[in-house]
């Protein structure tokens, strides 16, 4: 009994001490109705929102701690649906893919992740790599790295020749030919062993490239190269499962045949037809524009050596045409999803996004919701994330103006809490 009364005391003096985090808060604003609410105390408890209380509240207990934000404008953490954090443009990334051990890319996705949550992007979609991306976030869930929380498609899946066939540009002694394992498709027999290949790796949902693309070493940045029943087949299992699936997409055609398909989200959407703009409002499936590593290629393709000289065309082709792509769909009604393609330039730049976006006629507050509760609806998380509410996840930021007003004050957020954990401050 003594001893039972004593181990009982000892919990009693653990839960006592548990701490509460207080944040006294000038401005949030409330991602689901576009208002801004005044003079709050948010209570966290542990990795949650616990309360929202009207003025500022002083600490219950000896153990809570109090942040004095009330000079600041609070929102949720952002997310960036479309990231690539194993890797940063650089003049010799080409060839970093024969010199870089996969260790090498380890450690620079480490620092890529910290900055990239710095920057505010408590949460981010990866959209391919060589698998690290699996580890990094694995790394960050169990608190080995400092990061974002990551939601990521592991290596992406392509065609022969394929936008994200790991053997494009090598010489026939190197390329080999590559299948399902290592992500590359030929069949809806291929493609389903390819989505079960990337269960089997840890993936949470699957990209596929639906079109050619700018950077991959290969001649087409638009031509289809998936036909709808495989595409089909890769919806198909892919919600067995409960994955969705984003596909890379310049041109039309490959487009409406992702759309037709059912995947979730078309990456980048350049070359998009009124007509498959009208698909996409018929099937639901959203947008994620991209806009800023289109500013970013069309900015590089013109340093001599940057990129391959078959890259060089499709930048200067693509790059300048999907600020312009993105206004139209969203006068159209299409569904935005924020995301930049970061990796594809320097990490940490990604509220750049924002600016484009407002710049094509989108108002600031719907792109933030872009970035905020659209994303929690494609996770199927919308009562856990997007939201500076009592239930949700404590991922909250912080800046110096209302970016309501002023959208590029995202690009210099002072205060980053993600879980609970203050990461900046």
């Amino acid at each position: 009994m003594k001893h039972l009364f004593l181990a009982c005391s000892l919990l009693f003096t653990f839960v006592a001490a548990a701490q509460d985090t207080y944040i006294h808060s000038g401005k949030i604003l409330d991602t689901k109705t576009g208002k801004i609410l005044t003079n709050k105390t948010i209570i966290v408890s542990e990795n949650k929102i616990q309360e929202i209380r009207d003025g500022f509240v002083q600490p219950a207990r000896p153990s809570d701690s109090l942040i004095d934000l009330k000079e600041m404008f609070l929102l949720p953490g952002l997310t960036d649906m479309h990231v690539h954090l194993e890797s940063e443009t650089n003049p010799s990334k080409y060839l970093e893919r024969f010199t870089n051990e996969p260790a090498d890319d380890a450690f620079n996705s480490v620092g890529f992740a910290e900055t990239t949550l710095l920057a505010g992007f408590t949460t981010v979609r990866d959209l391919g790599g060589t698998g690290v991306n699996i580890s990094l976030r694995d790394a960050i869930n169990k608190g080995k790295v400092k990061g974002p929380r990551i939601f990521t498609s592991g290596k992406s899946l392509a065609t022969t020749g394929g936008h994200a066939d790991p053997s494009n540009g090598m010489n026939r002694l190197l390329a080999g030919d590559p299948g399902p394992r290592e992500g590359v498709v030929n069949s809806a027999e291929d493609a389903r062993k390819a989505v079960r290949y990337r269960y089997k790796n840890g993936a949470d949902l699957i990209k596929i490239t639906a079109t050619g693309g700018v950077l991959s070493v290969a001649k087409s940045s638009s031509n289809p190269q998936f036909t709808v029943e495989e595409i089909k087949a890769i919806v198909d299992i892919a919600e067995d499962y409960d994955y969705h699936v984003a596909a890379h997409a310049h041109g039309d055609e490959g487009m409406q045949r992702a759309i037709m398909g059912g995947v979730t989200t078309i990456e980048h959407g350049t070359l998009i037809s009124d007509a498959t703009m009208e698909l996409m409002k018929q099937h639901g499936t959203y947008l994620v524009p991209t806009i800023t590593a289109g500013k970013e290629v069309t900015e590089k393709a013109e340093i001599e050596n940057y990129y391959p000289e078959l890259v060089v065309p499709k930048a200067r082709e693509i790059g300048p045409q999907l600020q312009t792509t993105f206004g139209k769909a969203y006068k159209k009604g299409v569904k935005i999803a924020f995301g930049t393609d970061a990796g594809v330039f320097e990490h940490g730049k990604n509220a750049k996004e924002f600016g484009y976006m407002v710049e094509a006629g989108m108002p600031a507050i719907e792109a933030i919701q872009s970035a905020t509760i659209v994303p929690a609806q494609i996770f199927k998380m919308e009562n856990e994330l997007g939201q500076i509410a009592p239930g949700f996840l404590a991922d909250i930021i912080a800046v110096q103006e209302d970016p309501t007003i002023n959208i590029n004050i995202l690009e210099d957020v002072q205060f980053v809490m993600k879980d609970g954990k203050i990461y900046k401050d």
